[in-house]
């Protein structure tokens, strides 16, 4: 066969396709068969079988966050495309009652989906010893009727939508989150999601920004052992304190040996930056603005997005010890 009968094979250039779709990378090293731990996803009573298999529909669900691709209707006309459905591991295309099963099944279990990929993470040890937490705004079309005005006090906005608390940590990696009704999230929301971040690992330091200044959150984390750091603020008491940082008050006042420099606090507390990068990547993974409608769906597209935050970091990890590989970016 001659190079000119080789650039016409239709199978040849099927194969140069496929080798330059930058998803295939995203799945070359993870296992997403535990999704067959979960009830949801067993077969009907009755017997039947699902058309396609959660792993491989949840290779394509990623595919499509990665391409900024998302609703029912559209994930199902990128997933018409042989390089694509054949890349993702399907052995036809899903139809788009086939999508849409799936995604209503997620649902109930994305969270914990999200939590085997934190575990994945943590094993290849991507997570270090100072977590950041913060909340990020969630925006939703005007159609989508559960979600509400909120305030986003960082840029003294209003805005439609919802919220998202986020613990993160290393290179931009979350490992802990909770689906908030607007971006000023209540204290036990918080707390819930320390508790969900210490559950991972434990690290040295927690950081958070003002927001976080409580009684209740530092005391916690001091009991777990971890370092709290966030910016006292004065304007929550009668007789405000000559402290920079909460910690400084409460380990005065339950601790007669330990000290910490202001510097050191000063230095771990400019790490917060860390969280902020993380909110924006993982709105680069589809939580920027939630083409969904209903707060399920909605919730589903947030943990999608922080799931697709995990596999591309582990991706890069995977293989960033091979000169010839591309790193993944988002």
């Amino acid at each position: 066969m001659d190079s000119a009968t080789l650039q016409n094979e239709p199978s040849v250039e099927s194969f140069f396709n496929v080798a330059e779709t930058e998803t295939l990378a995203l799945f070359e090293h993870l296992s997403f068969e535990f999704l067959g731990e979960f009830d949801v996803f067993a077969p009907a009573e009755t017997g039947r079988t699902r058309e396609h298999k959660p792993p491989e529909m949840l290779r394509g669900f990623l595919h499509c966050y990665y391409r900024d691709i998302y609703g029912i209707r559209p994930a199902e006309r990128e997933l018409q495309n042989t390089v694509v459905w054949l890349s993702c591991g399907f052995d036809r295309p899903p139809s788009r009652d086939a999508v849409d099963r799936f995604l209503t099944d997620l649902e109930h279990v994305v969270d914990e989906v999200f939590d085997h990929l934190v575990e994945q993470a943590a094993r290849r040890g991507l997570l270090d010893l100072t977590y950041c937490i913060d909340s990020t705004d969630v925006r939703a079309m005007p159609a989508d009727q559960d979600a509400s005005k909120c305030y986003d006090p960082t840029d003294e906005e209003y805005y439609y939508g919802y919220g998202c608390t986020i613990v993160s940590t290393g290179q931009k990696i979350p490992i802990a989150a909770e689906f908030t009704e607007s971006k000023q999230a209540p204290e036990e929301t918080a707390m819930r999601v320390t508790c969900d971040a210490l559950a991972v690992a434990k690290p040295i330091w927690m950081v958070g920004d003002s927001a976080y200044d409580t009684l209740d959150w530092h005391d916690h984390l001091l009991a777990a052992g971890v370092v709290p750091v966030a910016p006292y603020n004065a304007r929550n008491a009668d007789d405000p304190k000559d402290i920079e940082y909460r910690v400084e008050d409460r380990i005065e006042k339950h601790s007669e040996d330990v000290q910490l420099k202001q510097s050191i606090l000063n230095q771990t507390y400019n790490r917060r930056t860390g969280v902020e990068r993380t909110n924006e990547s993982v709105k680069d993974c589809g939580l920027g603005r939630t083409h969904a409608r209903g707060r399920a769906h909605a919730r589903a597209q947030v943990f999608l997005a922080l799931c697709l935050r995990l596999v591309v970091a582990i991706t890069n990890y995977e293989r960033g010890d091979n000169p010839g590989s591309t790193i993944i970016t988002v």
